[in-house]
């Protein structure tokens, strides 16, 4: 997954400015993206404070390393269902 250039504090910074009355294309200008990036940041982080959004990064992150703990898990129990239904 490509990493975003800007920090969670840019971004929260930017719909804060939003908030406060600047329009989405003079932000959206000042920071070199497109105006459907700024909205797809105002759906996803919309509210939130720069500590709720290193949390979410956090947890995500957690999400990530549990799902393919399983993955490894069910693999090796698939193959050792494998080897043992085989019959010597």
């Amino acid at each position: 997954m490509k990493k975003s250039k800007f920090t969670e504090s840019q971004i929260i910074k930017a719909l804060k400015e939003n908030e406060q009355g600047r329009s989405v294309g003079e932000i959206s200008r000042e920071l070199g993206i497109d105006k459907s990036t700024f909205y797809y940041w105002r759906k996803k982080y919309g509210g939130m404070e720069v500590a709720h959004m290193k949390r979410l990064k956090e947890l995500e992150e957690e999400n990530r390393r549990l799902m393919q703990m399983y993955a490894d898990a069910s693999l090796d129990i698939r193959m050792l269902k494998d080897v043992l239904s085989k019959k010597f």
